[in-house]
């Protein structure tokens, strides 16, 4: 054992004690200089349900691909999957895709790795798919990168690399280099292994930037003995000079912090929570630091419930607060969402970005009824990259801020649609180039309510209405209504797909008292990402109409409006698939 590896060992033991001692004196989530309260006592939490399935993992959505037959069915391409399939967006070649997971920017090259399972277009089964990307807009498809194996299928997790070699994993070669030509350490990729009776935590390394890795041999590095422990996140914090992992206790609606110098052996840090929305798993937590406008920083927690949100099954939510290193404190008990529809979940967090850039991407779906949706041979697609900072908003709090990244860049030459102003009752159009996606910018100002209109019905106000429609009556509408200052979404009028839980209107406030809005709206084949007041107020839903939605039409109801901006732009196609184009 060499010098190096010594003095490794000698400051596990004594981080390990160090952290015992602090986990003994700062449990329960009071700090070491707080008197214990005399009363009343402490309510008892709940106590999270012990049910364990008997065929597959312990989750709260159904996973029939795990149940016997499923890999025998065969799996048909029909035109639904080519006319539905994003060209900007990434979805998989086949089978059935949910989390993002190892996020991670190797210096080089992003990867997207990814919850798949290859074999059939239903959840189970759980491999790790795999994605790379110069840009995040252009994916290159990659071989399955961590299998199902005897152990359990390969639940979601993260990828960090490991530049110090601090696990001490990557032994040099006989030319002294560890990958790649370099010295040093490697990708390391830390995941969950998940059958019915166990979900442990599992490390893998890659010496080859991340196409193949290798299960650690002393695998778990982490188990509780619990069914429902899992996706952890890993980060490097270096204040305290150690890594720290963000892992939910799902059925608990618990967020664990645990701490490492060397991502093998872990000490409990802290619990955060029970939290936020009722719901019935937590899930995906993520741990970053995002700029605040205007100055300074704020430690941003996510964590994603199923089933259990205001819209309907999943959704994200997230806390604002401080993180030293132990334990998280929010700001306040104000939780947010990420999202005001219902087909954003899982948001995951890149790691290793230049200068600290928080980016995230989500899948784009809903547990309710992904496993249901009109494509055949493949299901799930990703929300596109998404630049996220803080803003303070109209009343003071801190809200997360999200933008799509380098977007841009794959815009062609716009479509004019010469608008300035649109009377009261009045309407305009354009044709738009079916199967392509589409990128709009609009910046609209509604006018005063006219004198003497009648109280109620349009007459109340002055609503501005973005409607994406086709010659067979389908109709997608984004609207303002000035005088709530609130926007809403409407899939209702499309026929392509019906669902119990697929729910078709949406709403958010942006600010009181304004007749002003800003928004950006993203149309891809079955996808829709709608951007509103300054990126705080985001829409993404799943969108299936019978037809190209081929016309754009604007629309203004109860009072004129004037249009300050209007930028249409068609966005080259990205990704290597059969699609409308």
């Amino acid at each position: 054992m060499t010098d190096d590896r010594f003095s490794r060992l000698s400051r596990r033991g004594a981080l390990s004690s160090l952290m015992a001692l602090g986990a003994a004196g700062m449990g329960g989530g009071a700090r070491a200089d707080t008197p214990a309260p005399s009363a009343p006592a402490a309510p008892t939490p709940p106590k999270a349900p012990d049910r364990q399935r008997k065929a597959e993992p312990n989750a709260s959505h159904p996973s029939p691909a795990d149940q016997p037959g499923v890999v025998s069915r065969p799996v048909v391409k029909t035109q639904s999957d080519i006319f539905y399939r994003p060209t900007i967006h990434f979805s998989p070649t086949s089978g059935f895709m949910n989390d993002p997971n190892g996020l991670i920017f190797d210096g080089t090259r992003y990867h997207l790795y990814y919850q798949y399972d290859p074999f059939a277009p239903y959840a189970g089964r759980v491999h790790w798919g795999h994605a790379t990307s110069s840009d995040m807009l252009h994916w290159q498809d990659q071989p399955v990168a961590i299998p199902e194996t005897k152990d359990g299928e390969a639940y979601t997790g993260c990828a960090v690399m490991d530049t110090a070699n601090a696990s001490g994993l990557f032994e040099p070669g006989p030319d002294g280099k560890v990958q790649d030509g370099r010295t040093g350490g490697g990708m390391v990729a830390i995941y969950t292994r998940a059958t019915p009776q166990r979900q442990a935590q599992y490390l893998a390394t890659s010496r080859d930037n991340g196409q193949t890795f290798t299960e650690y041999a002393h695998n778990p590095i982490l188990d509780i003995g619990s069914n429902s422990f899992r996706d952890p996140q890993v980060l490097f914090h270096k204040p305290t000079n150690q890594w720290v992992m963000v892992i939910a206790k799902s059925r608990l609606h618990q967020i664990a912090f645990y701490a490492s110098i060397d991502l093998i052996h872990w000490v409990h840090l802290s619990d955060f929570g029970p939290s936020g929305l009722f719901g019935v798993d937590y899930e995906c937590p993520n741990l970053i630091e995002i700029p605040l406008e205007g100055g300074g920083t704020r430690w941003v927690l996510f964590v994603s419930v199923n089933p259990g949100g205001p819209t309907g099954g999943s959704i994200t939510q997230y806390f604002v607060g401080t993180f030293d290193g132990t334990r998280f404190i929010p700001d306040d008990t104000v939780i947010g969402l990420t999202d005001f529809a219902k087909d954003a979940y899982a948001l995951q967090v890149y790691s290793g970005m230049p200068d600290g850039q928080a980016v995230s991407i989500a899948w784009f779906g809903n547990w309710q009824y992904c496993q249901e949706l009109p494509t055949q041979s493949w299901r799930g697609t990703m929300t596109l990259p998404r630049t996220m900072t803080l803003r303070r908003d109209f009343a003071g709090w801190i809200r997360l801020a999200q933008a799509p990244r380098g977007l841009e860049a794959l815009r062609g030459p716009a479509i004019p649609f010469p608008v300035t102003r649109l009377a009261a009752g009045s309407s305009t159009q354009v044709a738009l180039p079916p199967g392509t996606a589409l990128d709009l910018a609009m910046s609209v100002t509604v006018d005063e309510r006219p004198h003497g209109l009648p109280l109620g019905d349009k007459g109340r106000t002055g609503r501005f209405v973005i409607v994406f429609g086709n010659e067979q009556g389908e109709s997608l509408t984004i609207g303002f209504d000035a005088f709530s200052g609130q926007i809403w979404l409407d899939r209702n009028d499309l026929r392509g797909f019906k669902q119990p839980f697929f729910t078709g209107e949406f709403s958010t406030v942006l600010n009181p008292d304004d007749r002003h809005f800003e928004v950006r709206i993203v149309l891809d084949a079955c996808t829709l990402e709608i951007f509103a007041n300054g990126g705080l107020s985001v829409g993404t839903a799943l969108i299936y109409p019978v037809a190209p939605l081929d016309v754009l039409r604007l629309e203004a109801s109860g009072a004129a409006a004037t249009v300050e901006k209007l930028a249409l732009y068609p966005l080259q196609k990205a990704m290597d698939r059969e699609t409308a184009v």
